[in-house]
C-alpha cells in the first residue's frame, strides 16, 4: 500500500513536535508553513535558530539567558535583594509586573525526588555564594506555587536563615499549581507586594 507521507516533511514535523505544547497536528502545520516560506525566509528562520545557539549563554551571576555576561540586570541593579525563580522565562514574567527592581537567581529546576533532582542538581550553591559575596539582605522565593516549588523554597530558606538573611515567599496571589510565566502582571505585582517571611 502506497503511503502519502513525505519523509522530509515528517522529519521536520517530528522536530517541531519536540517543542513544549506542540502536538502532532500543530507540528505538521509548522512543517507546512516552513515549506511555504521563500528560500530567503527559510534561511533567515534557520539562521536565527543557529544565532541563538551560538550567542546566548548563562549570566555568570544570576544564571539567566544573556548574550553578554554579566547580564544587563546584574550589571545595573543592587544585589541586596535577590528574587529566586525556577527558569529563565520566569524572570520575564516578574519583570513584566514592574514591581521588582532587584536582581534574580535562576535555579534551572526545582527539587524533585521523583525525577531524581536533588539540591546539588540545581543552582543552590551558586545562590549561597552570591548571598555571602554581596551581603544580600533579602531573598524572595518566587518558585512556582506547587509541591516542588514549595519544597525548594523551604529547603533554601533553611540554608539561608543561619546567615541572617530575610527569606520571603510570594503571597498567594499566584494560584496553587499554576505556572509563574502565565500569571498576569497585576497578580504578580500583588504577590510581590504581599510576600511573606518563611
Amino acid at each position: 500500500m502506497a503511503t502519502t507521507e513525505i519523509e522530509s516533511v515528517s522529519k521536520l514535523a517530528n522536530e517541531f513536535s519536540k517543542l513544549p505544547g506542540v502536538g502532532k497536528k500543530t507540528a505538521l502545520r509548522y512543517a507546512y508553513y516552513v515549506i511555504g516560506l521563500s528560500e530567503d525566509g527559510a534561511k533567515t528562520f534557520a539562521d536565527s535558530i543557529m544565532e541563538v545557539k551560538h550567542k546566548v549563554k548563562l549570566c555568570e551571576e544570576c544564571g539567566n539567558f544573556t548574550e553578554v555576561s554579566p547580564c544587563a540586570i546584574c550589571s545595573h541593579r543592587k544585589q541586596n535583594v535577590i528574587c529566586v525563580v525556577k527558569e529563565p522565562k520566569d524572570v520575564l514574567a516578574v519583570e513584566k509586573s514592574r514591581a521588582f527592581n532587584g536582581v534574580y537567581h535562576v535555579l534551572h529546576g526545582t527539587i524533585n525526588p521523583i525525577l531524581n533532582i536533588g539540591p546539588n542538581d540545581i543552582k543552590i550553591k551558586e545562590l549561597l555564594d552570591r548571598v555571602s559575596k554581596y551581603n544580600t539582605e533579602e531573598v524572595i522565593m518566587a518558585t512556582n506555587p506547587d509541591v516542588e516549588g514549595d519544597a525548594t523554597a523551604l529547603y533554601i530558606a533553611k540554608l539561608l536563615k543561619p546567615l541572617g538573611v530575610k527569606v520571603t515567599r510570594l503571597a498567594q496571589g499566584v494560584s496553587m499549581g499554576s505556572e509563574l510565566e502565565f500569571a498576569d502582571e497585576v497578580t504578580l505585582s500583588r504577590a510581590l507586594e504581599d510576600r511573606k517571611t518563611l
